[in-house]
């Protein structure tokens, strides 16, 4: 059936502060598009993505009665959703709009060549203008959603999450792999800046945890599958028995680690201490029964004689299946393993990592020891398995300086003849996180610095251990620090045994952390509809930025099932039931797993799973019989789009007025630019009615940060509305007056 072509469309053409216009010729786009086929008004503007621009174009729509609209500006990850909505307004169906960019794909990628750069935004306005004309007024898919949501990891961002989530009326399983809720906080000692334990921070949101009773907390229970889609996963858990089965209080319990004979490393304190195959992370960890770990016990018998009524060395995993409509991954991080040999870690007996020194100094009492040795002068070395010039881990943990600078801090004020030396590659600790450092410098702590091609080396003398550096500090001097511990300040990475990405599909980003859809527009989604991250598994964050990334995802999470109802966009793939005759391809290659194999009149055919479908049109080119097309983009829209780009462009360089009916706007008009302007540049314009001012004079008029003041300042001026005074206040700042 022939599609009805739309004939009345709106082309709006955006300079963007000249982000498009220094390297576009807007006007000649316009010139050259206004006669395209079904085109009936052109215009151009400044920012058309401002507040006035919005309205005019909505204006225009309805009063032209348009039924379709191009906009060519910048990246649709940044305003399709904004332009969408501008079509609703007007009274158009969204999905008859379509988006141009001509700045990150010409303006910006061919800034050196302008003529060329005009010539392709000419092309890509024509494609757009193309394919909307076959553009077809659809629905959004709307399904039914369970206000139920799995959240994946106990730490402090899991905790949080839950407790947020319970409290906005969503049913919350909490999963955690380990036995223990906590995750790393629950390791660290005092944390910065309230000085509060972390154990205390992890006990006071478990307690919140167990007041309500719309969350349910699962330990030693890993995710093993997951089906369904968005507002209906089914995530297949299993869950690891504790083999203590019924309330084993402090008494009974230290008996139990008394008298098990087997032992290991204990992983809560990296490795300082041993623990037993009957264990606790510490002393009122939570839950509160031990656990037993079945790899390690060998059956001896010894704490059935202590308790045999708690105790079940039995028991069996349990695979259950939980029903939800969003999951929240809060995985955590791990601390960087210096690799044998790397500054003496593992070959130096006096040298460890910051997270065992913070464990070291939380377990002591009395006096500071090591190895049975006291310790007395401690050396940081920083950036070890960070910022590597080669190596994986480029990326900055942010939070490393400011743990190893309070941990100095805390080891002064319990120790005070210690003495600290931070051997450093510059130190970052940000924001207000700058007095811990500053505190240190007070305390006496010594501050050495080396660049990435001159590392320090180490040596054992004796007890000590030399470092030998050159001080960037002192105009590259040699410098030796002898240090009775040597603290190796390390960073965070991602999960070493993180199965869960596999299973849930999560991208992971060149860091090897889980990867968001966009840094800034959509920081805590995934590709994955319903299916959301958050803290230190995205990225290196200390608690407050954790903290701030989970309750966004929580908030986000909320939004998508609360209602019960989830729209869900309706550019998908179809499937031409004719033509299809099952062979599977699409499946094997779909990494939604979007396709499903079913019987229509007697033959097997593919069908698609409208929730799961991204539209990503992977699938379409390996169907041999064509049998697959995506809404939005198919094959006849393709095809005039590839038509409209290849065609010559004929600019129209002496273009006189149109028919009386068709319109197109001119940047040159004065009172219409001035309209377009967003309220900031308006406020400027009004602040500078009165008198000459600078920069920071009229921010602070106005009320708005100086660096956006200039920036906007420098685009009024490029078209004429502001001009320099040639005169340079008393604070030596340039002063700008109205262009008359």
């Amino acid at each position: 059936m022939k599609k009805d072509l739309k004939q009345k469309i709106g082309v709006y053409i955006c300079e963007c502060g000249g982000n498009i216009s220094d390297y576009v010729d807007v006007e000649k786009v316009a010139k050259a598009v206004e006669n395209e086929p079904g085109v009936y008004l052109v215009q151009t503007t400044m920012f058309t993505c401002s507040d006035s621009a919005q309205i005019e174009i909505i204006e225009g729509i309805k009063e032209n009665n348009l039924d379709s609209m191009v906009v060519a500006s910048c990246s649709p990850k940044l305003h399709l959703l904004t332009f969408r909505d501008v079509a609703k307004r007007a009274g158009l169906n969204q999905y008859n709009y379509v988006h141009a960019n001509i700045r990150e794909q010409c303006s910006w990628a061919h800034s050196d060549r302008t003529e060329e750069a005009t010539d392709k935004a000419v092309r890509l306005v024509r494609a757009a203008i193309a394919k909307v004309r076959l553009s077809e007024s659809l629905e959004t898919i709307e399904i039914e959603a369970k206000n139920v949501a799995a959240i994946v990891g106990a730490g402090v961002s899991g905790l949080r999450s839950a407790i947020d989530l319970a409290d906005q009326g969503t049913q919350v399983y909490l999963i955690e792999r380990d036995h223990f809720v906590g995750g790393r906080t629950a390791q660290w000692g005092k944390l910065f800046p309230t000085n509060e334990d972390g154990k205390e921070l992890v006990e006071r949101l478990y307690k919140q945890i167990k007041e309500r009773e719309n969350i349910t907390v699962f330990t030693g229970a890993d995710i093993q599958s997951l089906d369904g889609s968005v507002g209906d996963f089914k995530l297949g858990v299993k869950i690891s028995p504790r083999h203590i089965t019924g309330a084993c209080d402090e008494e009974t319990s230290d008996q139990l680690y008394k008298v098990c004979p087997q032992e290991t490393d204990d992983e809560f304190n990296f490795g300082l201490t041993k623990r037993k195959a009957i264990y606790k992370n510490y002393k009122n960890a939570y839950p509160e029964n031990p656990v037993v770990d079945m790899d390690l016990c060998d059956k001896c018998g010894e704490c059935l004689k202590v308790t045999n009524s708690n105790i079940n060395l039995e028991q069996e995993a349990e695979n259950i299946t939980l029903n939800v409509g969003a999951i929240l991954l809060n995985t955590g991080f791990d601390p960087y393993e210096p690799k044998d040999g790397e500054f003496g870690y593992k070959t130096i007996d006096n040298v460890i990592t910051l997270p065992q020194f913070r464990r070291l100094l939380d377990m002591s009492n009395g006096s500071l020891e090591y190895n049975g040795k006291s310790i007395r002068d401690i050396a940081y070395i920083y950036c070890v398995g960070s910022r590597q010039p080669d190596g994986e881990n480029k990326h900055c943990s942010r939070y490393c300086c400011t743990s190893a600078i309070q941990s100095a801090l805390n080891v002064k004020s319990k120790y005070s003849d210690v003495r600290n030396f931070h051997i450093n590659r510059g130190i970052r600790t940000y924001g207000k996180q700058e007095t811990c450092y500053v505190d240190s410098t007070k305390q006496g702590d010594v501050y050495l610095q080396f660049f990435e091609k001159s590392f320090p080396t180490l040596e054992k003398i004796g007890d000590k251990t030399i470092i030998t550096l050159n001080d960037a500090l002192t105009d590259n001097e040699t410098m030796e620090v002898s240090a009775d511990l040597v603290v190796l300040v390390t960073g965070m990475v991602p999960r070493k045994e993180d199965t869960v990405a596999g299973i849930l599909k999560v991208p992971i980003g060149s860091d090897k952390f889980y990867n968001e859809i966009h840094t800034k527009l959509r920081p805590v989604e995934t590709v994955i509809d319903g299916i959301f991250i958050a803290g230190a598994c995205q990225s290196p964050k200390n608690i407050r930025a954790t903290m701030a990334s989970t309750l966004s995802a929580t908030a986000k999470a909320n939004s998508l099932i609360s209602t019960g109802k989830i729209e869900l966009e309706p550019i998908i793939a179809t499937i031409d039931t004719n033509l299809c005759e099952w062979c599977g391809k699409c499946d094997e290659l779909c990494s939604y797993n979007a396709f499903e194999k079913v019987e229509i009149d007697g033959k097997m055919v593919a069908q698609v799973n409208k929730a799961i479908c991204k539209g990503c049109g992977a699938c379409a080119p390996i169907c041999e019989v064509n049998a697959i097309n995506i809404i939005g983009s198919s094959d006849e829209e393709v095809e005039v789009m590839i038509d409209a780009f290849v065609k010559d462009v004929q600019f129209i360089e002496d273009h006189k007025a149109k028919e009386a009916e068709k319109t197109v706007g001119k940047t040159d008009d004065t009172e219409k630019l001035k309209k377009a302007l967003p309220e900031i540049g308006k406020k400027i314009l009004q602040s500078l009615e009165s008198e000459a001012k600078s920069v920071p004079e009229i921010a602070a008029d106005i009320q708005h940060p100086a660096d956006d003041v200039l920036y906007y300042l420098m685009s009024l001026r490029k078209y004429g509305f502001v001009k320099e005074t040639g005169e340079i206040n008393d604070d030596e700042y340039y002063l700008y007056e109205l262009k008359q």
